[in-house]
């Protein structure tokens, strides 16, 4: 992954018969996506001038110029969308892109590691940190607020949480002799 690339938008699949596509915006302004056009693939490689037609359901109808029919838009199903980082606007202290939280270790108030943030979910309310939880193959959902993540420090790659209780799974108590 390019860590100058800002994930915006994918496009969700294909939008009547004309080669318009369904498209989602993961921008603050959901109609802002258009304003980073070219938009590029992952690996940056592939341009996308993407122009936004009208709001939808769960999202938005637009066109690239190279796709003139359903099938075409189709085979860009689940491909997501690309900026370049320094055209982004820059954020508050307070808040993250997602792509600088995936990866970070996150820690609990008392030092000890919990795990790694594998993604950020949103599901329409608050973000929600999936937790690769240490050493384990397990996975949790931590909120993404400010009293369960009351520090992100991504200079030292870390995350301070005070999970709600319930959240991390209780250790089995060890078997006692008898």
């Amino acid at each position: 992954m390019n860590d100058d690339l800002i994930c915006v938008g994918v496009i969700s699949g294909s939008y009547g018969v004309k080669g318009e596509m369904r498209v989602k915006s993961f921008c603050a302004i959901p109609e802002d996506i258009q304003n980073y056009s070219p938009l590029t693939d992952e690996a940056g490689e592939q341009q996308f001038a993407l122009a936004i037609l009208r709001p939808i359901k769960n999202g938005y109808s637009a066109r690239l110029p190279e796709i003139a029919t359903k099938e075409d838009a189709d085979v860009m199903r689940a491909t997501k969308l690309y900026a370049p980082r320094n055209q982004l606007p820059s954020l508050p202290d307070d808040e993250y892109y997602h792509a600088d939280l995936i990866g970070l270790d996150v820690y609990d108030t008392g030092g000890e590691l919990l795990g790694r943030v594998k993604t950020v979910q949103n599901h329409g309310a608050d973000d929600l940190l999936e937790l690769q939880l240490s050493g384990t193959s397990t996975t949790t959902f931590l909120p993404f607020t400010l009293a369960a993540v009351p520090t992100v420090d991504l200079a030292a790659g870390r995350i301070i949480a005070d999970p709600p209780d319930g959240i991390l799974p209780t250790p089995k108590p060890a078997p006692t002799e008898s």
